[in-house]
C-alpha cells in the first residue's frame, strides 16, 4: 500500500492515513529494524523504509559525475554529522578570485553539456535501478542545483553575494541565467524519463528567510521556475519544490510558477502553507528534529498531534521531519516518535 498512498498523497486524494516521508541519517534507528547496518548492506535501506511505513523518497541526480565535474567549483566545507563522521569535509575555498570573475562565469561554457540521448538514458536507468530498490515507495526524478544552489555551489557564499551586490542585474540576467540555462538541459532529459514526480530542489534562501532583496527573486528567480516547471508539466510530470531554510514569503510566487508540492523544513509557518495552499498542493513537512533530539516524549507527542491537527484538511499533506532525522536522534524519542505517526496518522476518511 505504501506506493499507492504516497503517489495519491501527491496527486491530491485522501488515503486512509496520513502519508510518510523521513530523510534519515540515524543508522541506529536503521539497525534497531533491520539487524543490518546500512554501510555495508544496501539493502537495510529498503526494509526500513517498509518497516517504518515511508511511502515517498526524496532523491535528485544533477548527472553524470554530478555538478560542475569538469570546472570550476566550491566546497564550503561540512560539520561532523553523521555517526562516524565520515561526512566531515573541510572547506575549498572559492576558486573565484573577486566579483568581475564571478559575473564573467558561464555555466555551459565551464562544465558543458553531456548529449541529450545518453543523459536520457542514463536518468531512466537510474530512475528503474530506485524502482527496483524501493518497489514501495514513490520515488522522484529531479535536479538538485537549480538556479541559486547552483551559484552556491559553484562561487561560495562570499563571492555569489559580492557578485550579486556589486552588479545583481548582470549577476541575474548572466550567470544565473547560464546556470538555468544548464538545468534546462538536464531537466528536459528527466522530462523524457518514465518518472512522475520531478524533485525542484534550489536552496535560495536560508533560516531568515531571503538573503537577497525580494524584487531580484521576482525579476531573476521565480521567472526561471516558471518556465522550467511549465516544460516538465508539459511533459506530463508533476513538479515538487525543495527549499531549505524559510520561504513562506514567497508561496504565492511559487504557486504562481506552477510548483504542485513544497517540501519544506519546520521554520516555515505552517499554518500559513495549509491556509494558502493546503487544498490544492502537496505539503511535505511538519516535524522538528531540534524536538525529537532535545525534547520529551511529551514534547514529541504535543508537536505531532499539533501538527497533525493543522493539516487534517489537507488530503496531500505528507508527514515528514522536515529538517532531516539525524544521528543523535536518541533511539527512545525515535521509537516513540515512529509508534505515534502510526497511531496519530491514521484517518477517519479515505476518499
Amino acid at each position: 500500500m505504501s506506493y499507492e498512498i504516497g503517489r495519491d498523497a501527491l496527486n491530491l486524494r485522501w488515503t486512509e492515513r496520513v502519508a510518510r516521508a523521513e530523510y534519515v541519517d540515524n543508522w541506529e534507528v536503521v539497525r534497531h529494524f533491520t539487524g543490518k547496518d546500512p554501510r555495508q548492506d544496501g539493502g537495510a535501506w529498503a526494509e526500513f523504509y517498509d518497516a517504518i511505513h515511508v511511502d515517498f523518497i526524496w532523491h535528485t541526480d544533477d548527472g553524470p559525475g554530478g555538478w560542475g565535474h569538469a570546472g570550476r567549483t566550491t566546497n564550503m566545507g561540512h560539520a561532523v554529522y553523521m555517526e562516524d563522521g565520515s561526512d566531515f569535509k573541510a572547506m575549498v575555498p572559492s576558486p573565484f578570485r573577486n566579483s568581475g570573475e564571478v559575473l564573467a562565469f558561464s555555466a555551459v561554457a565551464e562544465y558543458g553539456r553531456p548529449d541529450m540521448k545518453g543523459l536520457v538514458a542514463y536518468y531512466e536507468q537510474c530512475y528503474q535501478s530506485l524502482r527496483a530498490a524501493h518497489p514501495n515507495q514513490v520515488v522522484t526524478g529531479g535536479f538538485y542545483n537549480t538556479v541559486v544552489s547552483g551559484a552556491i555551489q559553484a562561487f561560495g557564499w562570499e563571492m555569489l553575494l559580492e557578485a550579486a551586490g556589486d552588479d545583481p542585474d548582470r549577476f541575474g540576467e548572466d550567470v544565473l541565467g547560464s546556470i538555468f540555462e544548464l538545468t534546462m538541459h538536464y531537466a528536459t532529459a528527466w522530462a523524457q524519463t518514465s518518472i512522475d514526480f520531478y524533485m525542484c530542489h534550489d536552496d535560495m534562501v536560508w533560516t531568515q528567510g531571503p538573503f537577497m532583496n525580494p524584487t531580484f527573486y521576482r525579476k531573476y528567480v521565480f521567472p526561471r521556475y516558471q518556465e522550467l516547471w511549465a516544460m516538465l508539466h508539459a511533459a506530463g510530470k508533476k513538479v515538487l519544490f525543495t527549499s531549505d531554510g524559510k520561504f513562506d514569503m514567497f508561496i504565492d510566487e511559487l504557486v504562481e510558477a506552477g510548483a504542485d508540492g513544497l517540501c519544506f523544513e519546520p521554520d516555515n509557518d505552517l499554518e500559513l502553507l495549509v491556509r494558502k495552499c493546503g487544498q490544492t498542493h502537496a505539503l511535505i513537512g511538519g516535524a522538528d528534529c531540534r524536538t525529537l533530539t532535545f525534547g520529551t516524549k511529551a514534547d514529541i507527542e504535543k508537536e505531532m498531534r499539533w501538527v497533525l491537527d493543522v493539516t487534517k484538511n489537507c488530503p496531500g499533506f505528507m508527514f515528514a521531519t522536515g529538517n532531516h532525522f539525524p544521528a543523535n536522534i536518541p533511539l527512545e524519542n525515535a521509537l516513540h516518535y515512529f509508534e505515534l505517526i502510526d497511531t496519530l496518522g491514521r484517518r477517519d476518511r479515505a476518499g
